[in-house]
């Protein structure tokens, strides 16, 4: 009765998941810099922060938000914040030295709980994505739909973000593409810090609709 509605839903997410954003960036660069687990950890923290844009969106404080100027651009500043913070430490990266293996730079220590870190907060704290759940849940779904079915198209939502920058992380963890991004070294770090900065100054210059 709901495979309609949720093909629509799938489409959408599938169209705004695949287009590069904050989320890619950081999965990209965890992936590459740290290697596949690191990756695979950021792209569950992503996906995992799905259920709280769906949560809110089913108990309708994204609507709030939405609403509020003050508490929409709290959220717009932390995000903003998180991207500037990571982006600009990217960019304080240093040539390796001399000798160094060519992939020991991917060898960094990071914990499963940094990357997921990584990875939940930047998509929590984006209010695009906020703005993109509410329209979702307020537009797209029809109101009258039960909450048990819209809770199912948030879970799908959440295992389907997962899952693409799960791909995400394996495509850009390859031995291969690691070893190319690291032949540029400290350039990699540096071009993936400026994409983050900007990102940071694009979510901050966002706006209410």
């Amino acid at each position: 009765m709901y495979w309609t509605e949720f093909l629509t839903v799938a489409l959408i997410h599938l169209l705004a998941v695949a287009s590069p954003g904050p989320d890619f960036a950081v999965v990209v660069r965890e992936s590459v810099t740290h290697g596949r687990r690191a990756g695979t950890w950021t792209a569950l923290g992503v996906g995992s922060a799905i259920f709280l844009h769906v949560g809110y969106s089913l108990l309708g404080i994204g609507l709030i938000v939405s609403q509020s100027i003050v508490l929409f651009n709290l959220l717009k500043w932390l995000a903003a914040a998180y991207l500037l913070y990571i982006g600009f430490k990217a960019l304080r990266a240093r040539p390796a030295a001399p000798g160094e293996a060519v992939l020991v730079r991917g060898l960094q220590p990071r914990s499963p709980r940094q990357a997921y870190t990584a990875g939940f907060m930047t998509n929590g704290l984006n209010p695009k994505a906020t703005l993109f759940f509410l329209s979702l849940f307020t537009v797209v779904i029809n109101p009258h739909t039960p909450l048990a079915v819209q809770a199912g198209y948030g879970v799908y939502l959440a295992f389907a973000t997962a899952g693409w920058f799960c791909l995400v992380a394996l495509l850009f963890s390859q031995a291969r593409v690691r070893a190319g991004f690291a032949r540029m070294g400290h350039w990699f770090d540096r071009t993936m810090g400026a994409v983050l900065v900007a990102l940071g100054v694009k979510i901050a210059l966002t706006e209410m609709h």
